[in-house]
């Protein structure tokens, strides 16, 4: 799958870099580097996604259409 998603990514107090995703609560990142911390964030981003889609398709009955939806 391939999305854009918005990376927040400010200076941390104690040095290096922390990010996050306003689209995907709980999504963040920490790293030395910009690109390390969008590396973390990116990460984060999968994982979440990749269990809230496996925790919703536990529950649903074997009838249930399942189909992709483009936006943008």
């Amino acid at each position: 799958m391939k999305a854009e998603f918005t990376a927040i990514i400010e200076p941390a107090p104690e040095g290096g870099y922390w990010g996050i995703c306003p689209e995907i609560p709980g999504a963040n990142g920490q790293g030395a580097t910009i690109e390390e911390t969008k590396t973390s964030l990116r990460q984060a981003i999968e994982l979440i996604l990749e269990d809230r889609t496996a925790d919703i398709l536990r529950g649903l009955p074997d009838d249930a259409i399942q189909e992709k939806v483009v936006i943008g």
